[in-house]
């Protein structure tokens, strides 16, 4: 079996069958992917900072808790992307709707929880 023909197997095994779509949908799909990865990143390195530079803001407990939280959902929108990555090349190929984005409503509920966590610890020290 040659490299080329792997190659199609793979591709058939991991993105069905269908067409191969227009370059540039393929590489919009990819910086897509590559924003979300860029995301999921900041948010790992978000995790890292609030434990390491954060020791006088917040006690041990929560600041791990913070910690914690930021990298899992950076390992959530790590795997979302790559989920949605493969789903969107799937729909191109096969010519179907794109399907709807489940990171956008994830994230930003990680945000939310983020804030209001913040703010309780926070506005005491603000207003105290």
């Amino acid at each position: 079996m040659g490299m080329q023909q792997k190659r199609r197997t793979l591709t058939e095994t991991l993105l069905g069958a269908g067409e191969s779509p227009d370059p540039r949908f393929t590489l919009a799909n990819e910086r897509t992917f590559l924003a979300w990865i860029r995301t999921s990143l900041a948010l790992l390195g978000g995790g890292i900072a609030v434990e390491a530079l954060a020791g006088d803001v917040f006690e041990p407990r929560l600041r791990m808790v913070m910690a914690i939280s930021l990298m899992v959902l950076s390992q959530l929108v790590s795997i979302g992307a790559c989920v949605r990555w493969l789903k969107v090349e799937r729909a191109l190929r096969q010519r179907q709707p794109l399907p709807l984005p489940a990171l956008a409503p994830l994230l930003a509920l990680g945000c939310l929880t983020a804030v209001v966590l913040i703010t309780s610890v926070l506005w005491p020290r603000w207003h105290g």
